[in-house]
C-alpha cells in the first residue's frame, strides 16, 4: 500500500494535474513524473502477475485504499494501449472496482481510449482600437513616468554578494567534465582549491531506512538535483546511492561557494532532509571520502563496513 500512495499516485499526480491545467505545465517535469510512473508501474504489474492481489490471495485494506488512490490515473493516464501493456494491473484494479467497497460509486466507470494531453491555453484576442495620435510629451514628463514605473529585477542569489572567486567554479566543472577522474580531474582540484572562496560538505540522507529500490533512490537525487538548479553557478557535487535493494543509502560530497552550506541548498524545498558536515581535505580521511564520492571508482567505507555504489549523479 505504501509503494502504491508514495510513488505510483504521487507519480501520476504530477503528471496528470499539470495536462489538466489544475498545475502549472512544466514539459520536463511531466515527462519525468511519466518516466518515474512507467517505471513503477513495471515493478506492481510484476507483482500482480504472480499475486491476485497486493497481500495474498483476498482482498485486503491494502487493495481497497491502493484502488482507490488510481483511480485518478485510470481515469487520466492509463488508455487502452497502457492497459493492453498492462494486464495485471487492469485486472485488478477491475477486480477491486466490482467489490462492495466501489461498486456504487463506481458502476458506470468508463477507462478512457488515450491519456489526456496538454492543452496550452488560448490568449485573449483583445479588440482592435483605433490609435489616436497624441500630443508628444514633453521629455522630463515622460522620463517622470517612466521612474515611477520601474521595471521588476530578478531576485539576486545570496552568494552573488560574495562577488567573483580567484578560481570560477566552471573551470573545475570542465576538468571534472573532460579528465579521468582519479587520474588527472582530482590532482587539479587538490592543487586548485582555495579554501577562502570555497567549501566542501559531505551531504547525506537522512531516512536511508526508509529507501527500497535503488533505482527509486537515484530518482530520489535526480528530483533533488533538480530542484537545486537555482544553485548551479555556486556548486557542484555528487552523490551516490551505495548497497542494494531494500538495503542502500545515500551519501554525497559537494564544493559549494563561500563558507555556508545553507544559501546554496536552501533552494530546494526537500534540502533539510539532508545532513551536512564539513569536510577539510587537509584530514587524509576526508580527502579519501571526497575523491571516492567523486571517482565512484571503488566500494565506499560506511560505518566501517565496505559497501559497493549501486548508481549515482553528479550536479554541474
Amino acid at each position: 500500500m505504501s509503494f502504491v500512495n508514495a510513488h505510483i499516485i504521487v507519480s501520476a499526480a504530477a503528471a496528470f494535474r499539470p495536462l489538466l491545467g489544475i498545475d502549472p505545465y512544466n514539459k520536463k517535469n511531466v515527462d519525468t513524473a511519466l518516466e518515474n510512473l512507467a517505471s513503477f508501474t513495471a515493478i506492481l504489474e510484476s507483482h500482480l502477475v504472480k499475486n491476485t492481489y497486493l497481500v495474498g490471495e483476498r482482498v485486503t485494506v491494502a487493495d481497497i485504499y491502493a484502488a482507490g488512490g488510481i483511480v485518478s490515473a485510470f481515469k487520466n493516464l492509463f488508455g487502452a494501449e497502457w492497459r493492453k501493456s498492462h494486464p495485471a494491473i487492469t485486472r485488478w484494479f477491475t477486480t477491486l472496482l466490482h467489490t462492495p467497497y466501489y461498486a456504487k460509486d463506481y458502476a458506470n466507470f468508463e477507462f478512457i481510449a488515450e491519456p489526456v494531453k496538454y492543452t496550452p491555453p488560448k490568449k485573449e484576442e483583445k479588440p482592435k482600437q483605433e490609435k489616436k495620435k497624441e500630443e508628444a510629451k514633453p521629455k522630463a514628463a515622460a522620463d517622470d513616468e517612466e521612474d515611477e514605473a520601474p521595471k521588476e529585477k530578478k531576485a539576486a542569489h545570496p552568494l552573488a554578494a560574495l562577488g567573483n572567486p580567484k578560481v570560477p567554479i566552471d573551470n573545475w566543472k570542465r576538468v571534472y567534465s573532460n579528465e579521468d577522474t582519479r587520474e588527472k580531474a582530482l590532482p587539479w582540484f587538490f592543487e586548485n582549491y582555495d579554501a577562502a572562496d570555497y567549501s566542501l560538505w559531505k551531504v547525506a540522507y537522512k531516512y536511508n531506512d526508509e529507501l527500497t529500490l535503488t533505482f527509486m533512490s537515484n530518482n530520489l537525487i535526480g528530483g533533488f538535483f533538480n530542484r537545486l538548479s537555482a544553485s548551479t553557478k555556486y556548486l557542484f557535487g555528487a552523490a551516490v546511492v551505495y548497497g542494494e535493494n531494500n538495503n542502500n543509502g545515500i551519501v554525497g560530497a559537494f564544493l559549494v561557494r563561500g563558507q555556508d552550506y545553507a544559501p546554496a541548498f536552501d533552494v530546494a524545498p526537500d534540502w533539510e532532509s539532508y545532513e551536512y558536515t564539513k569536510l577539510d581535505i587537509s584530514k587524509p580521511e576526508d580527502k579519501e571520502l571526497l575523491g571516492d564520492l567523486w571517482a565512484w571508482d571503488k566500494p565506499l567505507v560506511i560505518n566501517g563496513e565496505k559497501r559497493e555504489i549501486a548508481d549515482g549523479k553528479v550536479f554541474k
